[in-house]
């Protein structure tokens, strides 16, 4: 009997403007993959899951992002294997993963998490000196918009957290900015794909790809994450720090070669037994 899974789509509210195609892309490629495999998959949605209809099955493919689902997912697996795991994607909403890179020794910007409300009233935090560049960036899910992620300073820091409140998000995140080139990445937890990129095509800093793909491995053991990409800045010493770290992205300019990796890795951890929480 062939192996069998559920494959559960992203909500399309997670997947803003580009991004809506390019995940479900990476899905149906990743399904395509396995099938070549041998797996027989069937497909859900997370708006199937936040309404509590979970199909029973040992092996879930899950690109679930919200809490609703996350949660829903976690408590009807029972004991079957989901990757990511549910408690990993949890783990990437932002406020809880400032909280875990803090408890970690793995470098990350300095990061305060505020009342949306107060700090808007206030415009007061400890980040927030004269000249120092900050980020303000929702507290909960990841990025929807691009207003989400905002750069500001301590003059501006009210008035930004404002346009956040006026949008119904509650808590907010006040980041430090980290000079030196951006870099994105895609990866699996191990190791086997990694793959980097500038954000801006015109850096051509020295960049220890070795380091890179050390830190962001690092960064999704703490998370639970196995399929994951993020933001990481080089820094003056040629050292990365992460500022970001996202459940399952589009791998969009590696998509067909990532979903032979992903599949790859999926059918060796379902047929070692591999588990996680």
């Amino acid at each position: 009997m062939a192996d069998r899974a559920v494959a559960i789509y992203r909500n399309p509210r997670f997947s803003p403007q580009r991004h809506l195609s390019n995940d479900r892309a990476i899905m149906d490629a990743t399904v395509a993959a396995l099938t070549d495999l041998g797996w027989t998959i069937e497909a859900s949605d997370e708006r199937q899951i936040e309404d509590g209809r979970v199909p029973p099955a040992a092996l879930y493919v899950n690109m679930c992002q919200g809490p609703v689902a996350s949660e829903r997912l976690r408590a009807a697996i029972n004991g079957a294997r989901a990757v990511n795991p549910p408690a990993s994607v949890l783990n990437c909403h932002r406020h809880r993963l400032v909280e875990l890179m803090r408890g970690s020794d793995l470098p990350f910007p300095m990061t305060e998490l505020h009342d949306t409300a107060t700090l808007a009233r206030e415009g007061a935090t400890a980040l927030a000196t004269n000249g120092t560049r900050l980020w303000l960036k929702r507290g909960d899910v990841h990025a929807e918009k691009p207003e989400d992620v905002v750069a500001t300073d301590a003059t501006g820091l009210a008035a930004a957290a404002e346009q956040f409140r006026a949008r119904g998000i509650g808590r907010v995140a006040v980041q430090t900015h980290i000079a030196g080139p951006v870099v994105k990445f895609y990866a699996l937890a191990d190791g086997s794909f990694f793959h980097w990129y500038f954000a801006d095509p015109a850096d051509c800093a020295d960049v220890d790809a070795e380091a890179l793909k050390a830190l962001a491995v690092r960064a999704a053991a703490v998370a639970g994450l196995e399929i994951f990409g993020g933001d990481l800045v080089v820094g003056a010493d040629g050292r990365p720090v992460l500022i970001d770290l996202n459940d399952w992205p589009s791998f969009a300019p590696v998509r067909e070669r990532a979903a032979r990796a992903i599949a790859r890795y999926i059918h060796t951890q379902a047929r070692n037994g591999h588990h996680r929480d």
